[in-house]
């Protein structure tokens, strides 16, 4: 088993953080080989950021630490889903943040996609927009079933021990899609 992740989106919107936590809560918390790499432009705030992510139960198919065609893939921002759509395997499922999609005719028809306001929410549910991109990956990983969403809350109390409000927050928009199913 190989699957390829893709996550993208803007300078300032944590693609690079969420990269990292997926990738240290499936480290930590299953039995996969996790690989993974992160590119990101110059810019602070709207440049291109995008992360990586390959796990594979073997660990010789986690043997290139780029996706060829990515089985998952979460687009943050209109920008990132033009550039890095032919990434995607033609049946992928794919997350995008309605909030910054602009175009939805680009949209493959043959992949199944989760189109949600994640920065939406973020702002007017949570209060703070830059916890979108947890909104996304607890979407993400209710749907794909790809993790114990416990493990990735472990990894987000390590991440924020230092602040409880923003542990609050953090885990707040993580479990959003989550608790949402339970209603």
């Amino acid at each position: 088993m190989r699957i390829e992740i893709l996550i993208t989106g803007r300078g300032g919107q944590g693609i690079l953080f969420m990269g990292r936590l997926l990738g240290k809560a499936l480290s930590k918390y299953t039995n996969y080989y996790v690989i993974g790499s992160e590119s990101y432009s110059a810019e602070v705030r709207g440049g291109d950021s995008r992360v990586d992510i390959i796990i594979a139960d073997r660990e010789e198919d986690a043997d290139f630490i780029k996706v060829y065609r990515a089985n998952i893939a979460i687009f943050m921002h209109q920008a990132q889903l033009e550039a890095y759509r032919d990434l995607v395997d033609e049946r992928g499922v794919v997350f995008i943040d309605k909030s910054n999609l602009s175009d939805p005719s680009i949209i493959p028809r043959t992949w199944i996609v989760y189109s949600e306001p994640y920065t939406d929410i973020a702002r007017t549910i949570i209060g703070l927009a830059r916890v979108a991109n947890l909104i996304a990956l607890g979407h993400m990983i209710h749907e794909t079933k790809l993790i114990d969403p416990k493990g990735v809350e472990n990894v987000i109390l390590e991440e924020f021990s230092y602040d409880n409000d923003l542990l609050e927050k953090n885990l707040r928009a993580f479990r959003y899609y989550l608790e949402k199913s339970r209603d």
